[in-house]
């Protein structure tokens, strides 16, 4: 069986204290070039998985849904048993056809032209984030910028009170980021979760979303919207969505609209602060910042891996891949590969192409937001960039205890602006 080596022993890509201090690109590294495919063991209860590290063995394992299923499971580590799976399923947990039924309830809102008649106001928004926080001087980036903006427009597209953004934050971090105790009330690899077995994420956070889902469902009813929770609410109406679809929809929905743009921006901030010559760059010829926000999203690369499961025997650079197996594909992973990426740890806001895998490399399970994702990070960096004459950390950078979302949960940075 393919294996990491003896050699390397301190390799534990399951362990979310791994991921406190830095992404441990070197580990990553040694298993492309020595072990792309290896099974990588884990502690009982889980049983182990095979780490796919390569950018096309990870675009060939999502393309091939049939083989690579998301039906066991996608997002975490965790293995469900059968109550688990039913109860948990949400779109990401599906294969077609049924995956593509579910996405078509939201697809049209999500689309280049759905988020494209929002642009002028997400960058009024912008420019009223910017216009409070820029003139602390010092401050806080995430909270200040990146955690704000998103969140905000989440709140405009689900048509819920703006004053509503600091609690479905909250609720995000804490199921999200459920292996970080500064932010989950539950945090799954240190405490008895048992009682939140079958919620999401393990976290106590989802009986309050789901309390939150129902009331605005509640509100479409009595008064239809033509928004997210409107679509959701029809399709509930209709028998698309039972109630724990709608609940489970609701909340990928609000994690994913909100988290993983987030952590793009406040990577990417922190790219341009510790590469200044890409900054000073995007300064003076702003008109690169489309092409640059793809080379943000492929050195944030906000999630660090999805997972799949085998639905049969199968073998993959020579790994005996058995029926039931959880393979993991290492997104981190594939898009510093130097394979598609020359001098992939160099961060250069001109790279072309940029065929990143952030958001999936196709297939069925291509992320949703993608578009609006790619809009709401260049229309933030279109807004900030030219108002700043200098901006620099001012303290240490603090990211998030996780093996699954590659987080920032504190960046301090101080700022002159023009």
């Amino acid at each position: 069986m393919p294996a990491m080596g003896a050699e390397h022993p301190e390799i534990d890509l399951a362990n979310p204290d791994s991921y406190v201090g830095r992404v441990p690109y070197d580990w990553f590294d040694h298993l492309r070039h020595e072990h792309p495919v290896t099974w990588h063991p884990e502690l009982a209860p889980n049983q182990g998985f095979w780490a796919v590290t390569r950018y096309d063995d990870l675009t060939a394992i999502h393309m091939d849904w049939e083989t690579y299923s998301s039906e066991l499971g996608a997002v975490s580590l965790e293995e469900l048993d059968d109550e688990q799976l039913e109860i948990r399923k949400s779109m990401l947990e599906t294969d077609p056809p049924r995956h593509t039924e579910l996405r078509r309830i939201c697809s049209k809102r999500f689309s280049a032209r759905g988020v494209g008649r929002y642009e002028d106001w997400i960058r009024d928004v912008a420019r009223n984030v910017l216009d409070r926080a820029l003139p602390q001087g010092e401050f806080d980036f995430v909270p200040e910028i990146s955690r704000d903006l998103p969140i905000r427009f989440l709140c405009s597209i689900f048509t819920v009170p703006q004053e509503d953004a600091p609690q479905l934050i909250s609720w995000g971090d804490q199921m999200i980021a459920n292996q970080d105790p500064d932010l989950s009330r539950a945090v799954v690899d240190r405490e008895d979760t048992e009682a939140y077995r079958l919620l999401p994420f393990r976290s106590p956070a989802a009986y309050e979303v789901f309390e939150y889902a129902d009331r605005q469902r509640d509100q479409r009813l009595a008064e239809p919207e033509d928004d997210v929770i409107g679509a959701l609410t029809v399709a509930q109406s209709e028998g698309i969505l039972s109630e724990q679809d709608f609940h489970n929809y609701f909340g990928v929905l609000m994690i994913a609209g909100n988290e993983t743009t987030r952590h793009t921006i406040s990577h990417g901030m922190l790219a341009l602060i510790e590469h200044p010559e890409q900054l000073k760059l995007l300064q003076e010829e702003p008109e690169r910042i489309p092409r640059a926000t793809e080379e943000i999203l492929r050195w944030a690369t906000p999630v660090h891996h999805f997972r799949r499961t085998a639905s049969r025997d199968v073998e993959l650079r020579g790994a005996p891949i058995k029926r039931g197996d959880k393979v993991v594909t290492w997104y981190t992973s594939a898009n510093r590969d130097e394979e598609v990426f020359p001098e992939p740890y160099t961060f250069d806001v001109t790279r072309t192409p940029n065929d990143h895998v952030t958001f999936g490399p196709g297939g069925p399970h291509f992320c949703l937001g993608a578009h609006l994702a790619r809009l709401e990070t260049t229309i933030l960096f279109q807004e900030l960039l030219p108002r700043l004459t200098s901006i620099e950390l001012a303290g240490p950078v603090e990211r998030i205890r996780s093996n699954f979302v590659n987080g920032i949960k504190r960046m301090p940075v101080r700022v002159q602006a023009a």
